[in-house]
C-alpha cells in the first residue's frame, strides 16, 4: 500500500469512549432512537468529516456528503454485522457516498493511458512537511476523477482493480488518473514551496529591518 501521504492526512483519532457505549449507540440506532442517532453522529462526526473533506471539492459539498452518508448509515444500520469493526463498515458507506456524489464527473473526466513510464519519485518527504489543511487544499484542487482515485489508492488502500470495479472504469484509467493526480500535486507542491520560501525571506528581511 502506498504510504506517501497516509501519515499526514490520516483521519484524526476518535474521542475516547468505552466500546460498550458505542455498542449501545448502535443498538439504539437499530431501534430508531433519535438520541442514539445523535450520539453516534456526534461521536463519529470528526472522523467521518475527515473522509468527506478529502473527497469533496469544498466544505459545503463535504457537509452534503456527510449528511447523506449518515442517513444511509441509519437506514442500513440493522444490516451491520457486530462481529466486524463498526468504523470499517461506516467508512465504506461514507466513501461510497462520496463516490456516488461525483460518479457522473468521474466517468466523464476519466482518461485512458495504457502505460506510465515516468518516475515521480518518493512523495513521502515532501508531503509529510505539509500541514494537514494545506495538503487538503491541494488535493481539493484536483478534478473529481483524479481526486477520487488518489484518495482511494494513496490513502484508503484500494488496489487499481478494486478502484476500477468501484468506479466502473478500467485498470489503466485508474493508473492514469493516479499518475496525473500525483503529477499535478507535485507541480502545485513546487509552487507551494517557492511561495513559502519567498514568504519566509520577506519575513526575515522585515525582522532584520525591525532590529537595526
Amino acid at each position: 500500500m502506498p504510504i506517501f501521504i497516509v501519515s499526514v492526512i490520516k483521519d484524526k483519532s476518535l474521542p475516547t469512549v468505552n466500546e460498550g457505549v458505542v455498542e449501545k449507540y448502535i443498538a439504539g440506532c437499530q431501534k430508531h432512537h433519535k438520541e442514539s442517532q445523535y450520539a453516534l453522529y456526534k461521536h463519529f462526526y470528526s472522523h467521518a468529516m475527515g473522509i468527506c473533506r478529502r473527497y469533496a471539492r469544498d466544505a459545503d459539498e463535504a457537509s452534503d456528503i456527510l449528511n447523506e452518508g449518515f442517513l444511509k448509515i441509519f437506514n442500513h444500520i440493522k444490516t451491520y454485522d457486530a462481529a466486524r469493526p463498526f468504523k470499517s463498515w461506516m467508512n465504506k458507506i461514507i466513501t461510497n457516498t462520496a463516490i456516488d456524489y461525483y460518479r457522473t464527473s468521474l466517468r466523464f473526466q476519466s482518461q485512458e493511458l495504457t502505460e506510465v513510464h515516468e518516475d515521480l519519485g518518493n512523495d513521502a518527504e515532501v508531503y509529510t512537511k505539509l500541514a494537514y489543511d494545506d495538503l487538503l487544499l491541494l488535493i481539493r484542487e484536483l478534478s473529481p476523477a483524479y481526486r477520487t482515485v488518489f484518495n482511494l489508492y494513496a490513502i484508503d488502500g484500494y488496489t487499481h482493480h478494486e478502484i476500477a470495479d468501484l468506479l466502473g472504469i478500467t485498470v489503466s484509467t485508474s493508473k492514469a488518473n493516479l499518475h496525473k493526480a500525483r503529477k499535478k500535486l507535485q507541480e502545485r507542491l513546487k509552487d507551494y514551496a517557492m511561495n513559502k520560501q519567498m514568504s519566509n525571506n520577506e519575513g526575515s528581511e522585515g525582522f532584520s529591518k525591525g532590529i537595526t
